[in-house]
């Protein structure tokens, strides 16, 4: 059995996330998720909650009839020394045998352990990105196009779009405080 390793903060989970698990498991019988920086959250760059991001991953993948029984989460914090990371994820998570990555720190940690690192076809890359997708829920944009329409309902229902809002003003008062 193939098992693959496809780390991503997932803030939110969004169309690309989607995009890569599913040809993910095109070549892999299953899929370890691992959600990095699970132990941040109510932050503009994490504002979700590792429960939060596995819940929402949940959904769209059932949204999409995909099988959850081939399907690992695992919430893996930064520890922040790099050369004990990877040990960190391999005591976290489950065997696997090849890393999906296109991220070129986690590329080299893994290739330096002998793993096979294989980059992500990106999809629609210019726009399907976190940070611009929490910059349109900031702004009053568009966001909900670049997420399935389950994440859609699961932000709404927490009031994700409020924390945001609610968690930029709170860092703008204390970085303003600071200038006094």
């Amino acid at each position: 059995m193939k098992r693959g390793l496809f780390i991503g903060r997932f803030q939110p989970p969004h169309i690309g996330h989607l995009t890569a698990i599913k040809k993910i498991l095109q070549e892999c019988d299953e899929v370890i998720i691992g959600i990095g920086s699970a132990q941040f959250s109510y932050t503009l760059k994490n504002p979700f909650t590792a429960g939060e991001r596995i819940e929402m991953i949940r959904l769209m993948l059932k949204e999409e009839n995909m099988p959850l029984e081939k399907v690992i989460f695992v919430p893996i914090p930064d520890i922040g020394e790099h050369s004990l990371w990877v040990s960190r994820v391999k005591a976290l998570t489950p065997r696997f045998d090849i890393v999906y990555s296109n991220n070129p720190l986690v590329q080299i940690l893994f290739q330096d352990e002998g793993y096979v690192v294989k980059p992500i076809e990106l999809y629609r890359r210019d726009e399907l990105v976190g940070t611009l997708i929490r910059k349109k829920m900031i702004e009053d944009e568009d966001w909900r196009e670049y997420v399935p329409s389950s994440v859609v309902e699961y932000i709404e229902s927490i009031k994700g779009v409020e924390r945001i809002k609610q968690i930029i003003r709170t860092d703008y008062e204390v970085e303003s405080s600071h200038e006094l």
